[in-house]
């Protein structure tokens, strides 16, 4: 019979004690096409599908008064207003690695994973294996993750989180991150154009040496009921701006807007920005995060890369003017999101609210 491997995931119950959580590693069931109980939830289907806007980059680098700039900046505004996502283009990132090393490392043997990167547990929760878990009875996403912070640069010295292999894969990583952070600086100051305000009204709070920059490699196996089990449970990022691609498998996202469900049309090795929480609390609320989920699919493996982009923990942003919400510092904001996440709504946003 084949063996089924585990994650330890850590955790602090109600009475602050640590607690440790043997959960089965979803790779390994997905083979045994086995579903234990502790994965099945009920959640309502996505009826509608929704395509997002392409905003082009090459468009929008062009000198200002050009007529493609002014269009891509006034679709971006309403694409970020109305939906808080879009899709990319002409961004001149190349994928191709990241892909190669990201399949590389989940082909690996469990064993061979856990002996080529560790697993840390801290507010980012770095390395290979679980997150957000809470409790014993807590239902569990159908996911495997690794995770690692790409900057600062010095962010991960003396830890494991890093694999070994395949040995190019933290070059790889970081060749990626350091041409999006290009990207994400150019759409921070486009956003804040297309919503009328100074130019570095939200790039102001982001540095070349200390923002920070997350990286979340999600693998979805096939669930043998997709119907009943979740990539990841309904959340909003943590973030200002979060770069995410998808390998192998589309349509595994999906967001809620209008009182319903909808999946995304999101070709694969394609590039998708969502705004987050931190954008949201920095727009004064004219970008909303997305409440987003993954779902499962049935018959192909799904991979995607998220790239979270933050100003440096200790950095205090604020609206553009004063409204809803009011000034947080960003390690303290995700810190309180961590805590109360998974919630059923937006709950970690009330934190920044200006009448709490």
């Amino acid at each position: 019979m084949e063996k089924l491997n585990y994650h330890e995931s850590k955790f602090t119950d109600q009475n602050g004690l640590q607690r440790s959580i043997l959960v089965p590693v979803v790779q390994d069931l997905a083979r045994l096409n086995t579903l234990p109980q502790q994965f099945i939830q009920r959640r309502a289907t996505a009826a509608s599908t929704f395509t997002p806007a392409v905003i082009d980059m090459a468009g929008l680098r062009d000198g200002p008064g050009s007529s493609s700039r002014a269009a891509e900046l006034q679709k971006l505004g309403r694409e970020a207003r109305d939906w808080g996502l879009f899709l990319i283009a002409n961004h001149g990132l190349v994928l191709s690695d990241v892909e190669q090393s990201v399949r590389g490392f989940f082909q690996l043997p469990f064993e061979e994973k856990k002996r080529s990167v560790g697993t840390y547990m801290s507010v980012d929760n770095l390395g290979y294996g679980r997150s957000f878990v809470k409790s014993e009875d807590q239902v569990l996403d159908w996911i495997d993750r690794l995770a690692m912070k790409v900057a600062p640069k010095a962010a991960t010295d003396g830890l494991a989180v890093w694999p070994i292999k395949p040995p190019n894969f933290r070059r790889a990583m970081e060749k990626y991150a350091d041409g999006a952070r290009k990207t994400l600086d150019e759409l921070l100051q486009a956003l804040a154009e297309a919503s009328s305000v100074d130019k570095r009204a939200f790039s102001q709070y982001f540095d070349q040496e200390s923002s920070e920059i997350n990286v979340r490699i999600n693998y979805y196996p096939p669930s043998p009921d997709p119907t009943s089990t979740l990539g990841i449970t309904a959340h909003s990022d943590a973030s200002a701006l979060t770069l995410l691609t998808q390998f192998e498998s589309s349509n595994g996202l999906q967001i809620f807007k209008d009182d319903q469900w909808f999946t995304v049309h999101w070709p694969c090795n394609t590039l998708l920005v969502t705004i987050g929480d931190l954008m949201e609390i920095m727009s004064n609320g004219i970008f909303k995060s997305p409440w987003h989920r993954a779902a499962s699919q049935s018959q192909l493996d799904r991979f995607s890369v998220a790239l979270f982009y933050n100003p440096p923990a200790g950095v205090e942003i604020g609206p553009v003017q004063d409204g809803m919400y009011k000034k947080v510092v960003v390690s303290e904001y995700i810190e309180n999101l961590y805590k109360v996440s998974p919630a059923p709504c937006k709950q970690a946003i009330m934190f920044a609210k200006e009448n709490e």
